[in-house]
């Protein structure tokens, strides 16, 4: 497991304080990309919930800040992919309705979520050469 998914998933299971999709996302990212801990946080605050509003999915907000921090300002491969394994869903209030209807528990959907976009961003910023 990279450290990355490892941060990731350690955050996920704290529950005070509790970290938000889009914080948990960008955390394990952010000392490489220049941020302290607080600044990523605050950065990512307001992100949990799909942007407190069930718009855009935190998870997929905060890789869209991670890859801006790394200086990838085209983020087509990752929404492609994305989009692609949601059936083209990234709004949170229709990914949390989709994944009620099938039965399934909230947190455990969040918390893959979060694990996808984390390893979908190692994977795109080695290949892009930002991280080793």
């Amino acid at each position: 497991m990279s450290k990355y998914l490892e941060k990731a998933k350690e955050l996920r299971a704290i529950v005070t304080p509790h970290y938000n999709c889009g914080q948990s996302v960008v955390l394990p990212f952010a000392a490489e990309a220049g941020l302290t801990e607080e600044q990523a946080l605050g950065v990512c605050a307001n992100f949990g919930g799909g942007l407190k509003r069930g718009a855009a999915c935190g998870a997929v907000t905060g890789g869209l800040v991670v890859l801006g921090l790394f200086g990838i300002n085209d983020p087509a491969e990752y929404y492609d992919a994305l989009r692609e394994r949601h059936d083209g869903i990234l709004e949170c209030a229709e990914l949390l309705r989709r994944n009620e209807a099938l039965g399934r528990e909230r947190k455990p959907h969040c918390d893959a979520l979060v694990f996808e976009c984390v390893c979908l961003l190692e994977e795109l910023l080695r290949k892009s050469g930002k991280i080793m």
